[in-house]
């Protein structure tokens, strides 16, 4: 499904971008576009970013024996991205339940002004321990539901795809 067209000045309301980056000539295809592969490579690196921001850096990870896991994701290819392209990628807070929190990425191609690709994510808190969901901590969950009540309040609707549930 193709999903709506977003204004860019919207995107940006998301400021600061996770992840700020060149896209190397290695990330090249056949095609002579970025292959699809660094896609989700590059919205895992700057969900790093998110995560840290929501508190879950890897030192509470570590102290508190716990981590965070993908459980499914939705990948929309909307424009084409090129060697040496600078692109960011924002977030989006959709929901958050008491183990899952259910996110979207876009990835900006800086270089051309257009939205390259969006990516969806419900991902889940785990208690390492037992290598189980758990819920958020208290402290986690409202820091992540004061950013997802600034997200809720955009004055644009979440492209989401309406399969994934938090």
């Amino acid at each position: 499904m193709k999903p709506p067209r977003i204004p860019m000045e919207a995107l940006l309301q998301l400021e600061p971008a996770c992840l700020r980056m060149s896209v190397p000539a290695s990330y090249g295809d056949r095609n002579g576009h970025m292959n699809m592969r660094w896609y989700l490579a590059i919205f895992d690196d700057a969900g790093d970013d998110l995560h840290d921001r929501l508190g879950l850096t890897p030192e509470y990870h570590q102290h508190h024996m716990t981590s965070t896991i993908d459980l499914e994701h939705h990948l929309n290819y909307v424009s084409e991205v090129f060697p040496n392209d600078h692109i960011a990628v924002y977030a989006r807070l959709v929901a958050l339940s008491a183990k899952r929190l259910h996110y979207l990425m876009f990835m900006v191609n800086e270089t051309r002004g257009t939205l390259a690709a969006i990516l969806e994510c419900m991902n889940a808190f785990a208690d390492m321990t037992v290598r189980r969901t758990a819920s958020f901590p208290p402290e986690i969950a409202e820091k992540i539901g004061g950013t997802l009540a600034a997200h809720t309040a955009l004055c644009w609707q979440a492209p989401v795809c309406g399969a994934m549930q938090a």
